[in-house]
C-alpha cells in the first residue's frame, strides 16, 4: 500500500472507530482534502469500510479479513522477524518467491505472504491445500550461522514455535496439541500445519534458509480433497468459531523469532525439553520411511523411544536394536495411541 492511504488509515486507527474530520487528516498527511478522499477511496477497494459524514469527517467501522502487512505490522511485536513482509492475493508457492528475494540479498525475517497457492508443496514433494482466504500461507527468510549438519534441528525449531502459537488459541492445549516428528503439528490428533524446510548453502555452512509455514485456521475441514479429510483439520474446526487471522499471523511471528533467536544462541538441546512436552509419539509403534538412519534400511518399522540431543528420532526395532533416524516419513500403525 502507498505511504498516502497508509497515513490515512494510521490516523483513522489511532481514532479508535471515532470520526476524525477530513481537515485533520489532510493536516496530518500533509496533503489536500481531495487527496485524502483518493486515499479513502483507495483503502476502500482494498476492503476497509469507512464511513463518511458531510461535515464532520470520517470513521474506521470494520477492517477486512485480509494478511495486508499494514495490518499485521499494526500490532507485531517482533525485532526482526516480518518487518520486511510482501503479501500476494495469490501466487503459485510462497516459498519460491521466498528463495528469489533470499538469493537477491533479502535479509533475515524478510516474510512472504498469500492468500492463496496455485501451486503450495509440502515436505518430499507433496501437494499443500491452499484455499483462499482462510489460512496462513507464508515463507520466511531465515541467515543463521549455522553448519550444514545443523540444520535440521531448525526444522524443529520452528515445529515448536507453530506448536505453541496454536496453543495460545486453543483453551486444551496440554493434551490436543502435539507433534509428530519431524515437524507435523497436530490437533486433536489431526494435523493442522504443514512446514517445509530449504536451504542454500556456502561451502559447509548455512547460506540461507526458507522455512514454509501453512496453518489451517478458518477452512472448514469438510471441504478438504478426499485425501487429506480424514487427517486433517483447521483451529476454527477444533474451536467451533473463526479464528482471527491476523492475531494468529502476528502470535506466530513473535513466537517463532522468539524460539529461533533460542535455537541460534544455545543450540536445539535449549528447545528439546519443549519439544518433548508435546511429542506424544513415545511407546507407538511406526514405520519409517528414512532418509537418512544407523542400523536400518529405507523402511524401518519399530517403537517409538524418543528423540536424541540432535532432534533425531530414536526407534527400536523388533529385533532390540535401536535405530537413529536423521529423517524420514513417519507413518502411526493403526490401533496405537
Amino acid at each position: 500500500m502507498s505511504n498516502g492511504p497508509a497515513r490515512v488509515l494510521s490516523s483513522l486507527r489511532r481514532a479508535g472507530g471515532q470520526v476524525i474530520s477530513g481537515q485533520e487528516l489532510s493536516s496530518a498527511g500533509g496533503v489536500s482534502r481531495s487527496q485524502v478522499w483518493k486515499d479513502i477511496q483507495a483503502l476502500r477497494t482494498r476492503g476497509y469500510e469507512i464511513d463518511a459524514s458531510a461535515g464532520e469527517g470520517y470513521r474506521l467501522c470494520s477492517i477486512p479479513d485480509r494478511l495486508y502487512p499494514e495490518e499485521i505490522e499494526a500490532g507485531l511485536e517482533t525485532n526482526w522477524l516480518g518487518r520486511n513482509l510482501h503479501y500476494f492475493d495469490e501466487t503459485d508457492s510462497t516459498n519460491r518467491v521466498a528463495l528469489e528475494l533470499a538469493q537477491a540479498g533479502a535479509p533475515a525475517g524478510t516474510v512472504v505472504l498469500a492468500e492463496s497457492q496455485t501451486a503450495g508443496r509440502g515436505r518430499l514433494g507433496r501437494r499443500f491445500f491452499s484455499p483462499p482466504y482462510v489460512n496462513l500461507y507464508c515463507s520466511i527468510v531465515l541467515r543463521p550461522e549455522l553448519t550444514l549438519d545443523r540444520a535440521p534441528t531448525w526444522i524443529l525449531a520452528a515445529a515448536v514455535a507453530v506448536a505453541d502459537a496454536i496453543a495460545q488459541h486453543v483453551p486444551d492445549s496440554k493434551t490436543c496439541v502435539e507433534l509428530k516428528w519431524p515437524n507435523d503439528v497436530l490437533l486433536g490428533g489431526l494435523k493442522t500445519s504443514g512446514i517445509l524446510m530449504e536451504l542454500g548453502a556456502e561451502g559447509a555452512s548455512v547460506s540461507h534458509l526458507i522455512l514454509g509455514i501453512g496453518v489451517n485456521l478458518n477452512v472448514d475441514r469438510t471441504t478438504f480433497p478426499d485425501e487429506f479429510r480424514p487427517n486433517a483439520t483447521s483451529l476454527s474446526s477444533h474451536l467451533g468459531q473463526p479464528v482471527n487471522r491476523v492475531d494468529f499471523t502476528q502470535a506466530l511471528f513473535l513466537s517463532l523469532e522468539q524460539t529461533l533467536d533460542l535455537c541460534q544462541r544455545s543450540g536445539f538441546d535449549a528447545l528439546r525439553g519443549r519439544y518433548e512436552d508435546r511429542f506424544h509419539m513415545r511407546g507407538r509403534t511406526i514405520s519409517v520411511h528414512a532418509t537418512g538412519a544407523t542400523n536400518g534400511g529405507d523402511e524401518i518399522r519399530g517403537t517409538v523411544v524418543g528423540i536424541d540431543m540432535d532432534g533425531a528420532l530414536i526407534v527400536k526395532r523388533s529385533d532390540g536394536e535401536e535405530t537413529v533416524v536423521m529423517a524420514g516419513d513417519v507413518t502411526l500403525a493403526k490401533g496405537t495411541s
